[in-house]
């Protein structure tokens, strides 16, 4: 079994380096908008999308151009992950995965990717790249495997390397025998259907007024000014603070689960649909907007797609399963007769089922529907979310065999 593993760290590049990376950065940022514009330019004369191969052959032109000669200096290796990149974007915006693919910044993040030619000294904590030479790097942990590929990125004005390496290792067996099933929350951020459950962070609601009090200061400054560049610097850091505590969170927390347990069931939550605006537009206006703001701010401020991407590949390094079920209606399905109704939820933290007169906390609740659906997804490819059903359903055969979609998703999962 192949593992992909990204490790990073941060680099401390002298000054000639840090000018050399800006240069670097300058140069991917012009093919990224050069390109762009090329495609956009592309569309509205009614031609057919520009692939990466046609798209790699315009590099060449821009280069002996008399006002970009200086995009030689860049490897061009650089510039062709940026059209990959590009090229990528352009899919998952076809596929409606993302956003249209917009022009990069100069005050935005930079970032570049050398595939190849890249080295490491461990011994002496340096990182060497091309054009760059050797970097030196805080050495916090071993890199195993093999490098493919490097990335370069700063951050709040601090430099990072990303290293990811590839190595062979043993198909992995669960040390855990258990199953649990998780429910996603504001109050509570994760409900497991054994009844423990793991309280929020809140790491943007921790610094909000402190980072709302930087960003009044940097709106009275003159824009571009040197107090400006400034109080953008203090903006940039709080911003920083938040991501790092909620990653540092994240990953403390799947870590726990993936190692704890061979079977994980959560809720597919549509996040992006959850915490939609509800201003709607000039003619039509949205109805509680202001509470509706707050509400996505907490939502985003959980991270719950984040959770899931580090769940699903922790999970399976583990040699665990993680199932996504239907989350309609698990807060207000009976665990233990399976009656269906609104009103068995008339308070947010509490169940009471109209009934049988079953009660329980209302997140604990939706966490052993969770797992129940996840375990009859895996054994009989039923998701056994009922919907639109107001009676229990009949339960299906436990001795029927997983199906060969159902095999093909489990082994994905």
């Amino acid at each position: 079994m192949k593992r992909l593993q990204a490790y990073k760290f941060l680099i401390e590049p002298n000054g000639d380096q840090q000018r050399a990376m800006r240069r670097i950065a300058g140069s991917c940022r012009y093919v990224w908008n050069k390109a762009q514009a090329l495609q956009i330019e592309n569309h509205k004369a009614g031609e057919k999308y520009i692939n990466h191969f046609a798209m790699c052959k315009w590099l060449t032109v821009w280069k002996k151009e008399p006002d970009t000669l200086w995009l030689k200096d860049t490897p061009s290796q650089l510039f062709q992950v940026v059209l990959k990149d590009l090229v990528r974007a352009y899919k998952n915006f076809f596929d409606k995965r993302a956003d249209f693919p917009s022009f990069k910044k100069k005050t935005g993040g930079s970032s570049f990717c050398f595939p190849q030619g890249c080295e490491l000294d461990a011994g002496n904590s340096r990182i060497k790249v091309p054009k760059l030479g050797w970097i030196r790097y805080r050495n916090s942990r071993a890199v195993e495997g093999i490098i493919k590929n490097i990335t370069v990125s700063c951050v709040a004005g601090k430099w990072y390397a990303s290293i990811q390496t590839e190595r062979d290792v043993p198909q992995p067996v669960p040390t855990a025998t258990t199953a649990i099933g998780i429910d996603m929350g504001i109050a509570r951020f994760a409900t497991q259907s054994n009844g423990s459950f793991i309280a929020p962070l809140n790491s943007f609601k921790k610094h909000q007024q402190r980072l709302a009090r930087y960003q009044r200061r940097m709106s009275r400054k003159v824009k571009f000014s040197n107090n400006w560049k400034k109080g953008k610097t203090k903006v940039q850091k709080v911003h920083t603070c938040i991501a790092n505590a909620r990653k540092d969170f994240l990953h403390k927390t799947t870590t726990m689960i993936s190692q704890n347990h061979a079977l994980v069931c959560i809720e597919d939550l549509q996040v992006r649909n959850m915490s939609k605006s509800s201003k709607g537009n000039s003619e039509q206006h949205g109805k509680r907007v202001s509470q509706k703001s707050g509400l996505n701010r907490a939502i985003l401020d959980q991270s719950w797609g984040e959770f899931r991407r580090q769940l699903e590949y922790k999970m399976a390094w583990n040699g665990g399963i993680l199932l996504a079920v239907p989350a309609h209606h698990t807060s207000q399905t009976c665990p233990c007769c399976g009656h269906v109704a609104k009103e068995n939820r008339l308070k947010q933290a509490e169940f009471l089922c109209v009934d049988c007169g079953y009660g329980e906390n209302a997140d604990v609740v939706g966490a052993i529907n969770v797992l129940e659906r996840g375990q009859r997804l895996l054994a009989c490819g039923e998701d056994g979310s009922g919907r639109g059903r107001k009676t229990p359903a009949k339960p299906a055969s436990m001795k029927q065999e997983p199906t060969e979609a159902t095999r093909h998703e489990v082994s994905h999962a």
